[in-house]
């Protein structure tokens, strides 16, 4: 393993706001973690955490926390967090599975679904964010208002998504094929992630929608 990768583990060790077991926080953040009773959005494979602590920026009043696998990626993230004292952002180096470990019944009111692999074999389809299966575990920590963002650049994703939608009775609110050329879309949902820059500067156009589930 690359010495820098090992210093980031031993670092994100002793960050206060990256959380890698429920622990006591399990089902208490904004009591236990937060201290407010701020509405909490989450993102979903958030990598470097661009998009989170952007919407932290804008968002003072709402309370965010970053979701991915990958504890060096979330180093990045949880290190910029620190330096500007956003003290209302969280990350937490887990398996989306997992998540129902962390969260209890009506904990979440926002979900960030941004560019998530498109595991475009039909065997693993079950493992897309979007799939039935998943959809099923986010409601176990949902609010009933909840509202779910997805973004990808994969036309097969976007079309399957759509079709779970259908079949889960989710009630779309706004759906675009081409996101940053659509005047309609708030700016909070054009925040360019770093994978999303790169989509962009490829010619690719990406597509967005906003549900939300029964």
């Amino acid at each position: 393993m690359p010495r820098n990768k090992l210093k980031k583990y031993a670092d994100i060790d002793t960050f206060p706001n990256v959380i890698y077991r429920p622990d006591s926080l399990a089902k208490k953040w904004n009591s236990a973690f937060f201290k407010n009773n701020n509405p909490i959005t989450l993102e979903l494979g958030c990598g470097t955490g661009v998009l989170t602590l952007e919407l932290a920026r804008r968002h003072p009043d709402k309370n965010y926390i970053g979701i991915d696998n990958k504890r060096a990626r979330v180093w990045s993230g949880a290190v910029n967090a620190l330096f500007d004292e956003l003290l209302n952002v969280a990350f937490i180096t887990t398996r989306i599975e997992a998540l129902e470990e962390f969260f209890g019944h009506g904990e979440i009111s926002e979900i960030w679904i941004t560019f998530p692999d498109p595991y475009p074999k039909p065997s693993k389809s079950n493992k897309r964010l979007i799939s039935p299966e998943l959809l099923n575990k986010y409601r176990n920590f949902i609010t009933p208002e909840c509202v779910f963002h997805f973004k990808t650049d994969d036309e097969k994703l976007f079309d399957f998504a759509i079709e779970t939608l259908d079949n889960e009775k989710a009630v779309i609110q706004q759906i675009a094929k081409d996101t940053h050329g659509d005047r309609t879309i708030p700016d909070d949902v054009k925040i360019k992630t770093y994978y999303e820059k790169r989509h962009l500067e490829e010619g690719k156009t990406i597509k967005y929608v906003r549900f939300t589930l029964n």
